[in-house]
């Protein structure tokens, strides 16, 4: 069972969405750091390669583990904690938004990466950890490739905004109201 604690108190999500959402966290940064790095790097770089394959693999997990965190959202809907009640009109709002465009933007963002990988006329395909390649769905087109890849890369980096708005709208109640009414940092941490 989920632990919980009363109103006064704070409320701890379940451990499972806890462990998702910071391993989510680390994957979703590390695939835009990656993915700015890579597209920088010449196409005869010998590490061009390595970075691809597995921007595409950890893409595919990150795009998994998304649906499993909707899953286990809906699960523990009962159980899951709502915003603090001290939070302003404006601070709900933009909390809601963001949290609500991250979760789209983690289900779309690899569904346009497998697009454009799909449609690129020199993909090599995209492998998934021990599958070699998983089946591609589009046809061949590069004209459909750049516009996926326009929204691809578009799309993380409106991700990546989202997350800095996150991670500042945390640390602003994390450091200003320390423990208080706003401080939700608690809710998923051990």
């Amino acid at each position: 069972m989920p632990q919980s604690l009363h109103a006064g108190e704070g409320v701890v999500y379940p451990r499972s969405m806890r462990i998702l959402h910071w391993v989510r966290a680390v994957l979703i940064l590390a695939l835009i750091a990656a993915g700015w790095h890579m597209t920088r790097l010449a196409e005869d770089d010998p590490t061009a390669g390595f970075f691809y394959v597995n921007h595409k693999q950890f893409g595919i997990l990150v795009w998994l583990v998304a649906l499993v965190q909707l899953t286990l959202r809906w699960r523990y809907s009962a159980v899951i904690p709502g915003l603090p009640p001290a939070l302003r009109g404006w601070e709900k709002m933009m909390s809601h938004a963001i949290h609500r465009l991250m979760i789209a933007l983690t289900v779309l963002i690899p569904l346009l990466g497998y697009a454009m990988s799909s449609s690129f006329t020199q993909s090599d395909g995209v492998p998934f950890f021990f599958l070699p390649h998983l089946p591609e769905l589009l046809p061949k087109n590069d004209a459909a490739f750049a516009v996926f890849q326009a929204l691809h890369k578009y799309a993380a980096y409106l991700l990546l905004a989202c997350v800095v708005l996150h991670v500042a709208g945390t640390l602003k109640h994390r450091f200003e109201d320390r423990n208080g009414p706003t401080d939700v940092l608690p809710r998923l941490t051990p």
